[in-house]
């Protein structure tokens, strides 16, 4: 966690985006306000070539109304600005907004509050196997599943994706995995639904990024 507010182009959680260009801040297609930022994941171009953006902004719809959809990769509710780079969600230019929250206990509240928060990562290098998919899985064995599925599990930058339910990339054509987050290993509220996992991808040509989220 920082203490203070984290302005380098670095990956984070929470705070306030460190924006390349002038801000894109997205709007929720169903209110019309801004969207809650999540962080910000800084691009290596050695391994995710082709790409020419440097940082990717992850936003998704979260206030006190409820919205549904947020799990879409196109329904409007989550966004990824990639800087430099285009985008084709409505957004305005705003510097600060909504941010990333956890929940806490706090004097004189009967239920638990939200408080503002902000984290650092730290990056452990690892190797991924190859992405495999639902049809080869199912000849295999019980133990050969949970060894694969334990080595793709958890919050990652890039690497094979493991998703909960079955698999869903955000469009056609080849996609590759900019970051997982699970909501159940992160210190901060992220509404992913029951135990969910999100997942960001960038398009082959890496003009495009997509989020989506599954849960149990």
């Amino acid at each position: 966690e920082s203490r203070k507010p984290i302005s380098g182009l670095v990956t984070k959680f929470g705070g306030q985006p460190v924006w390349i260009g002038e801000p894109q801040w997205p709007l929720s297609k169903s209110t019309g306000k801004p969207m809650r930022f999540i962080g910000q994941i800084a691009i290596d171009s050695t391994q995710f070539s082709p790409v020419t953006a440097r940082m990717a902004y992850l936003f998704m719809t979260d206030g006190e109304e409820y919205v549904d959809g947020t799990w879409e990769p196109d329904g409007g509710e989550n966004a990824v600005v990639l800087q430099p780079g285009q985008t084709t969600v409505k957004t305005q230019p705003l510097a600060q907004g909504p941010s990333l929250y956890r929940m806490v206990k706090k004097l004189f509240h009967k239920q638990l509050v939200p408080e503002p928060c902000e984290f650092s990562v730290a990056l452990i290098p690892t190797e991924d196997p190859d992405f495999v998919g639902d049809a080869e899985r199912t000849k295999w064995n019980e133990k050969e599943w949970e060894d694969y599925a334990s080595t793709l599990d958890g919050n990652k930058i890039g690497g094979s994706p493991i998703f909960i339910q079955s698999t869903e990339f955000p469009g056609p054509g080849r996609w590759r995995l900019l970051l997982q987050l699970d909501s159940t290993k992160v210190p901060f509220y992220v509404n992913f639904g029951d135990a969910g996992v999100g997942y960001l991808f960038f398009s082959e040509n890496g003009h495009v990024a997509k989020f989506l989220w599954q849960c149990s």
